[in-house]
Order: structure tokens, then sequence, then C-alpha cells
């Protein structure tokens, strides 16, 4: 199976709209849901979406298997049916990413986003050369998150542009509002700039002005109506509106992730469950909401307009 989009032709169709994780659903003992992925993943496939990331943050890529990841991903392909575009997980060291971007390759990915390496710092010369092997390893489109261990600067971004043809994007997870300029004044259009801060949405009105034209949702997968509404009008720089649904339920929505680490995939499972569409819990070292932050959480969903 092999995607049918070049690396632009996939950059440009993800900055066109907005982006998300599905969530890896797990059964009461841990194992990986087929059922349930694949029901959800048709379910969100309804809504207006630029792209799903298979076996991302929100979907556990770190407490998955090499084995799930390539399951994962190959499940979400074959789901989708060519109606959104897939792009695979990848990450740990150098060896290993180079392995995974070889099995979305196989599973008929259209795109890889290429996670921090695995526990070590390193410098601009190491992280660049990492990236570079990743990239000449397949023939697909990556795009870089900058994030934790893994920061590059604009002066490593652009020779990496140079030499890797098929790196096309970068999602900022730092939130470093000066990096960003320098880094967008650097390169322009050469790159698909996402926003990839936790709960994006927060973020993604100031972004917009710099030319991140995207970001990820995590909340798509259990309030994608709101999702979809709120980046419409974050598109059209409707202020008040982006106001108010940051004031009627993401804000809300940051205090309760705010009170554990980790809550920030928690609260998504969470999330799947008050809907109905429960995903299961996630895998150790997370940790799941209590009962009463479940509650919470269901109170702020159901206070939504009736739409979503």
């Amino acid at each position: 199976m092999t995607s049918s989009f070049t690396p632009r032709d996939m950059a440009r169709r993800i900055g066109a709209g907005l982006l998300s994780f599905p969530v890896t659903p797990f059964r009461s003992d841990l194992a990986f849901d087929e059922e349930r992925y694949r029901d959800n993943l048709d379910w969100l496939c309804g809504y207006e979406i630029a792209g799903l990331f298979a076996a991302g943050g929100t979907g556990e890529f770190f407490s998955l298997t090499l084995a799930e990841v390539e399951r994962v991903v190959r499940i979400a392909v074959s789901e989708t049916r060519g109606r959104v575009p897939v792009l695979a997980g990848a990450g740990y060291g150098t060896a290993i990413a180079r392995e995974m971007v070889a099995a979305a390759e196989r599973a008929g990915a259209d795109g890889i986003l290429l996670l921090p390496p695995y526990l070590v710092g390193s410098e601009q010369e190491g992280l660049a050369a990492h990236v570079a092997a990743v990239c000449a390893a397949t023939k697909l489109g990556v795009i870089v998150y900058n994030r934790d261990n893994a920061r590059l600067n604009e002066a490593t971004l652009e020779a990496l542009c140079g030499r890797c043809p098929n790196l096309v994007g970068y999602k900022d997870g730092i939130g470093d509002v000066e990096l960003m300029v320098r880094i967008y004044n650097r390169l322009g259009d050469r790159l698909t700039y996402i926003g990839g801060l936790p709960t994006a949405e927060t973020f993604a009105l100031p972004y917009l002005e710099m030319g991140v034209t995207t970001y990820s949702s995590a909340v798509f997968n259990f309030v994608p109506q709101f999702a979809t509404e709120f980046y419409a009008a974050v598109r059209r720089q409707d202020r008040a509106a982006v106001q108010a649904g940051l004031r009627d339920f993401i804000l809300p929505l940051i205090a309760i992730r705010n009170r554990a680490k980790g809550y920030a995939v928690s609260m998504i499972k969470a999330g799947m469950k008050v809907i109905g569409r429960d995903s299961g819990p996630v895998r150790p070292p997370l940790t799941d909401l209590t009962e009463g932050e479940i509650a919470e959480l269901a109170a702020l969903v159901h206070g939504l307009r009736p739409s979503s």
C-alpha cells in the first residue's frame, strides 16, 4: 500500500484545516481494542478534519510496542479509506525511528510526525543528524516536532530543509514566540507550521498571526463539533467566538488538566468515556482521572451547545 500524496501535497493538505490525534483504545487488561479504534476513526471522519495522527502523543505512542505502532497505523489507513491523510508517529533513537518510518510506509501512511528522541539531550549538530537520518529512510513527508529535548533552531532547520526535500513540516510544542517568529522569518512557506502545545486552542489565534495555519486538537476526539467550530472561528479571526470558547470550555478544561502530570492525555480518554465512546484506561505510567474529575469534565461537555 502506497500513499497517493507527495510530501509537499501532504503538507499543503494538512495545513489547510484542523488536525487531531485519535486516542488508542485499550481494554481493561490494557490490550489494544481494534474494534473500538475502528469505530472511533469512522465517527471522526464524519467531521471536517484535514489530517489524523495515528499512534501520536494523545494516542499514547510512548506506551506502544513497535509492532503495535505499525498495527495501529495500518488500521487507521484501512479504516479512513483515503477520506483523510493519516500520519504516523515515529521516535525514540535514530535506528528505531528509521524502523518505524519504514513500517509506516508498509502500512500505507501518508506522512510522518517525528517525535523527540528518547531520554537524552543533545546539541544542534546531533539533532540535525538524527532528523536527516530519519528523512533519508523514507519517501514520505516528515514533520519534525519541536518540544522537550528536541529543540531545533532556525539555522538548523534551514540547513535540514536544504538537505532533506521531504522535511515539509514544523510542529511547535515549545511556545517560544521569538523562536517561532525567527523560524517563520527564515523559512517562510518552505514548511507547513503546526501548533502543538497542549490544549492548542489556547494559542491558536496568536499563532495564526505568525503563520501557523493549523494545530492538533486533542479535544476533537470527544467534542469534534466544538473543535471544528472553534478552528473555523480562529481562521476567520472571530475574536469574540474564540474568547467565548476559551472561557466556557477550554480554560476550565485546562484547570482539570493541570492537576496531575499526564492528564493532557488522560483527560481525553476520560472525555471519550463521558460521551459514551469509552476507550478504556490509559497505560502506565499515566494515571486516569478520578471519578470526581470525570464528573467535572462531564458537566463541561454537557454544558456545550446541543450541536456539540
